[in-house]
């Protein structure tokens, strides 16, 4: 069996030592209490709500950065980590980025391809599509937030192999009719069942220059239903054999993948 944590954290804008520490603390706490994989929030190293692109430079760090190697050198055992974090590119732009590490270093890197609303005023669109990485776990996909709403990557990670779909999140909190789930939760309850894999998207909490977030850091299992969420502990946790994933039948004359019919998608 597989633990499985997200951690729910507010980021303080702009502060990346701050927040840096704050990701040691959870890192060195979550992988020493028995998760195996542990993701954080998107853009945990800088904060969100951004008004320049000073604020970005001045969080903005490389994979190569040493903090990148604290962060892994904080990891018990053989620990997964997925975070999301600021990107300094080598061509001087700026990315909306995600990392995987283990207590080696940084295993996989992603650039968010799909960005919301102000991220384009600040983040160039990555060109590359979510790593599948393989580990002592199963197959991990990573995807940032908007991505997600594009049911062609969840689609695509699933037909590479990928036993869980890791995606750091910032919800923005959007009107729903009492008595609804986060819209985002239906999204990912769709993509977990038409794709049997595991979700897990971790949400951020906290407010920032007056945005609200939705809090809504849930995991759900490969059959679409909620096995986790955080609410008012901001920590979701939940125990999966991920290599069971991997059984894509429904019955003995139905494959979720072997019944695909791609030539009539187009």
């Amino acid at each position: 069996m597989t633990r499985i944590v997200c951690r729910q954290l507010a980021p303080t804008l702009a502060d990346l030592p701050g927040n840096h520490r704050q990701i040691l603390r959870v890192i060195a706490e979550e992988t020493s209490s028995g998760a195996d994989i542990l993701i954080l929030p998107e853009l945990i190293t800088s904060g969100y709500v951004f008004k320049s692109a000073d604020e970005v430079d001045a969080c903005a760090i490389t994979p190569a950065d040493p903090l990148a190697a604290e962060w892994a050198a904080a990891i018990e055992g053989e620990s997964i980590v997925v975070l999301g974090y600021a990107e300094r590119g080598d061509d001087g732009r700026f990315y909306n980025g995600a990392m995987l590490l283990n207590a080696n270093g940084v295993l996989a890197t992603y650039r968010k391809a799909h960005l919301w609303d102000e991220e384009k005023l600040f983040f160039t669109a990555g060109s590359e599509p979510p790593p599948v990485v393989a580990t002592r776990f199963g197959w991990i996909a990573v995807m940032v937030c908007y991505d997600f709403e594009f049911p062609e990557f969840p689609r695509r990670v699933a037909l590479e192999g990928a036993d869980l779909i890791a995606v750091p999140t910032n919800w923005p909190l959007v009107y729903r009719p009492d008595g609804e789930r986060p819209p985002e939760w239906h999204l990912a309850q769709a993509a977990a069942r038409v794709n049997r894999v595991v979700i897990a998207c971790c949400d951020r909490t906290g407010t920032e220059r007056g945005q609200e977030w939705t809090e809504g850091t849930a995991i759900f299992d490969q059959f679409g239903w909620p096995a986790s969420a955080a609410g008012d502990g901001h920590r979701a946790a939940y125990e999966v054999d991920l290599t069971a994933t991997r059984d894509k039948s429904f019955n003995p004359n139905n494959d979720l993948f072997g019944d695909r019919r791609p030539e009539l998608y187009l």
